[in-house]
């Protein structure tokens, strides 16, 4: 294709992603499977990144991710960002409706609508074309998380149809829903970090992080259900919301008009009721006047609105009896409370174990054995002790300590200054850390060995035939041919057999050999250093290209990598002091595993700026700042995050940083535009 056919085609395939966005994120009616969309995506994404110029500011890619925000900038609300006054019984909700009575004697109708737990947030629309988003914050101001909003899939970079304001604020929340916030904490297990508490506090978390593409990554929803702006073409919230939806807004489906307060208890009971149906977590019911010019009448007080109330759903409990605590431990080592309880009825499921965290959490509780304890489950997902009933403790009952060993091998548990989690050190010798890190080391994202699986891994572990990651490469068909388990039935699942048969057999050496073609980025995140993610992972390897220059790095320039703080570099520098682990590293090269970067991984265009380091700053006419490092890489060079002796240019778009215009100046580096820079390539 010719330049204009690129140009067109972009243009193309932006509507047609916009349009089956629109399908299936708001109407629910997808016009083409997964795959087709994906294909599409891909596609986009490949031409914008082979001619950046062509990128549109509101393009479907952006929801992929790729800018890095060093720090969330302050913004002033334009509309101050006010709280809903709570109430907890139906008497606060029947004395809401009697001031609204007294205060107005037409006719009131109200909406009531689901209240989610997540996080709110303004977005701010522009001829069309998302501008900004900003978090509440104090309510006069919040930050500025416009570079992760863009990331969520439902929220519309450009909007559908006609009709809308040249600029409005459209508010809503951000959520997790429950099973991105299941496959989330999954993640950070298998990463070694510990799992985050609820839903809500995933996705605040996940609005601040500084990788678009990580937010992207943790798929979060967007609900919205509020427009502000001045001489809106609206009569009634629900109206504005209908408009909000055929623009392409993401808006509840769970709203009611209702002429009178026994319509709104419907409505509240219904849902107190169905919330543990719902795929994402509610705490209560919002109560609104639906006339504009009603709530324009009723006014604001210094905190909220007069015009709405949040009825708040209390939080489900049960109270029942704590049989024992275990103590699990995980792939790194971390050794998490388990409490064992008599079963009990909560929040729709039947409820066993509650997790305790960590020994903090288990020493404020003050639980000793036979307590009757209060368990809750309100925007937890994993039930949790909340309380012991003094009243019904048995005297002189003894309280429940923390272990001092590990629970597996016997080693005495340490705790890393400022940490709650205690940790058995004893990572080559501990049973479930060993399985752990051989599940980890199979799995899709890393070696990918889909014939095995973790109850496989675990047979063969028990039947002694691999200790560590290596041994998997030493595997014959005569070991394996014949094994097998029967996994007795259980109160939660039934018998299970697994059997090494055959094809069976077959299909493992296969799936192990095959392994030894994947690039060096994941077989680095494969080996398990803490901490070190897929995407930590991508960037050692972008930035070191070997095995052997990553392991003999220091602290410093381990440092020099994109996104490597301090908690990172000191975890790779422990991992390859330990010489069990540089072993099974020689082991895995010797099997012919890929512990380097090949210049055909790359794909390189030219290699015109090998050698040359880049810190890219400010903004660009003609690339996205993720597009211009895109294009760094593709021509051999290599981008950092901050001026250094080692950096050749500082590449200055508009509004580059005053911090890094001064480092550079001190250190002599010099200086070049956007022009200068397309000149290196040409």
């Amino acid at each position: 294709m010719n330049k204009e056919e690129v140009k067109k085609r972009i243009t193309d395939l932006s509507e047609q992603i916009r349009r089956h966005n629109y399908n299936y994120y708001i109407l629910s009616q997808p016009a083409i499977s997964d795959f087709e969309f994906d294909m599409m995506l891909e596609e986009l994404i490949r031409l914008e990144k082979e001619f950046p110029e062509f990128m549109e500011p509101d393009s479907p890619s952006q929801h992929v991710g790729g800018d890095i925000t060093r720090k969330f900038r302050q913004v002033r609300h334009k509309y101050p960002m006010l709280s809903l006054s709570n109430t907890y019984s139906e008497e606060e909700v029947r004395d809401f409706e009697t001031k609204i009575q007294k205060l107005i004697s037409e006719k009131i109708e109200y909406v009531c609508e689901l209240k989610f737990d997540g996080v709110a947030i303004g977005i701010t629309y522009k001829n069309g074309i998302l501008a900004q988003a900003v978090t509440r914050g104090d309510g006069i101001q919040g930050d500025d998380v416009t570079t992760n909003v863009r990331t969520i899939h439902n929220i519309p970079l450009r909007l559908h149809g006609t009709g809308y304001p040249m600029e409005f604020e459209i508010r809503g929340e951000i959520i997790l829903p429950h099973k991105s916030f299941e496959r989330l904490n999954d993640m950070r297990l298998e990463e070694g970090e510990e799992p985050f508490a609820n839903p809500r506090n995933a996705a605040s978390g996940s609005l601040k992080m500084q990788d678009s593409r990580e937010v992207a990554k943790r798929r979060l929803d967007c609900l919205l259900y509020y427009i502000l702006g001045d001489n809106l073409p609206f009569k009634t919230h629900y109206e504005s919301l209908a408009a909000a939806k055929s623009w392409g807004f993401n808006t509840s489906n769970y709203i009611a008009k209702c002429e009178n307060i026994s319509e709104i208890f419907e409505f509240i009971n219904t849902w107190n009721s169905a919330r543990y149906e719902l795929p994402f977590n509610i705490d209560g019911v919002v109560i609104k006047v639906n006339s504009l010019r009603q709530q324009e009448i009723l006014g604001y007080t210094a905190k909220s609105p007069r015009w709405a109330i949040a009825y708040k759903f209390k939080a489900e409990q049960a109270s029942t009896k704590l049989i024992s605590i275990d103590f699990q431990v995980g792939r790194t080592g971390a050794v998490t409370p388990v409490a064992n309880l008599a079963p009990v009825q909560l929040a729709g499921t039947t409820v066993k174990r509650a997790t305790l965290h960590n020994a903090d959490v288990l020493a404020a509780l003050d639980l000793r054995s036979g307590d009757r304890v209060l368990v809750e489950k309100g925007g937890e997902i994993i039930p949790k002790i909340i309380g012991v009933d003094l009243q019904q403790r048995i005297p002189d009952a003894r309280p429940l300590e923390f272990i001092k060993q590990c629970p597996e091998c016997g080693t005495p548990l340490i705790r890393n200054e400022g940490e709650a989690v205690f940790y058995c050190p004893n990572e080559s010798g501990c049973p479930p850390q060993i399985k752990g890190k051989l599940g980890h080391f199979i799995s899709r994202k890393a070696m990918d060995m889909d014939s095995l699986g973790y109850e496989k891994i675990e047979l063969l572990y028990d039947k002694g035939l691999i200790k560590d990651i290596a041994d998997l490469y030493d595997l014959t068909a005569d070991q394996l041919l014949g094994l097998g388990k029967v996994y007795a039935a259980t109160e939660d699942k039934k018998e299970k057999k697994i059997s090494f048969r055959e094809k069976t057999v077959e299909n493992i050496l296969k799936g192990i050999e095959k392994s030894k073609s994947i690039g060096f980025e994941r077989v680095l995140y494969a080996i398990g250093i803490r901490y070190v993610g897929e995407t930590v992972a991508k960037k050692l390897a972008d930035h070191f290209s070997s095995i052997d220059k990553l392991m003999s790095a220091n602290f410093d320039e381990l440092k020099e990598a994109e996104e490597i703080g301090d908690k990172i570099a000191q975890s790779i520098i422990k991992f390859f002091r330990d010489q069990k682990n540089i072993e099974i590293i020689r082991r895995l090269e010797e099997k012919g595993l890929q512990f380097e970067m090949h210049e055909g991984q790359k794909n390189l265009k030219s290699e015109k700026l090998k050698g040359m380091v880049f810190v890219a700053s400010g903004a660009f006419e003609h690339f996205s700042r993720d597009g211009i490092k895109k294009t760094i890489e593709d021509h051999g060079g290599k981008n950092a995050s901050s001026v250094s002796s080692k950096t050749t240019y500082l590449l200055a778009g508009e509004n580059t940083g005053p911090e890094k215009l001064k480092r550079a100046k001190s250190l002599g580096i010099p200086l070049i535009s956007e022009s200068d820079f397309q000149k290196l390539i040409m």
